[in-house]
């Protein structure tokens, strides 16, 4: 399950952001196994936008055909991105390696 974190940094010591659309990075994680299998860093390019950050980014995390998004705070027009394309959306907060293992172990809130 390929999985997408909004984060502070370019790594998993990285805090989990607290906004998505305009968070610094995205950290893309595959999932097999209950263990992290491969993680990528990308840019997020829709951070100095005017408006509509979270829309452009929540379309440029669902190109890379993920299935989760684990974030500290979303907005509602990213959401109805990410419900277009059947993604779940969790609520995550502190840092990047701690979220994934709650994750994981299915312990974070679905943010509605």
């Amino acid at each position: 399950m390929k999985i997408a974190l909004s984060s502070s940094g370019k790594d998993t010591e990285s805090n989990i952001s607290e906004v998505f659309g305009r968070c610094a990075n995205f950290l893309i994680m595959e999932i097999e196994d209950k263990k992290v299998n491969g993680i990528e860093a990308i840019e997020n390019t829709s951070i100095n936008q005017l408006g509509g950050a979270g829309i452009s980014a929540a379309q440029m995390v669902a190109e890379k055909g993920i299935k989760a998004v684990i974030t500290g705070n979303i907005g509602p027009r990213a959401l109805d991105v990410f419900r277009q394309f059947n993604i779940q959306v969790y609520k995550g907060t502190g840092l990047v390696k701690e979220v994934i293992q709650d994750f994981i172990d299915s312990k974070l809130t679905k943010i509605q």
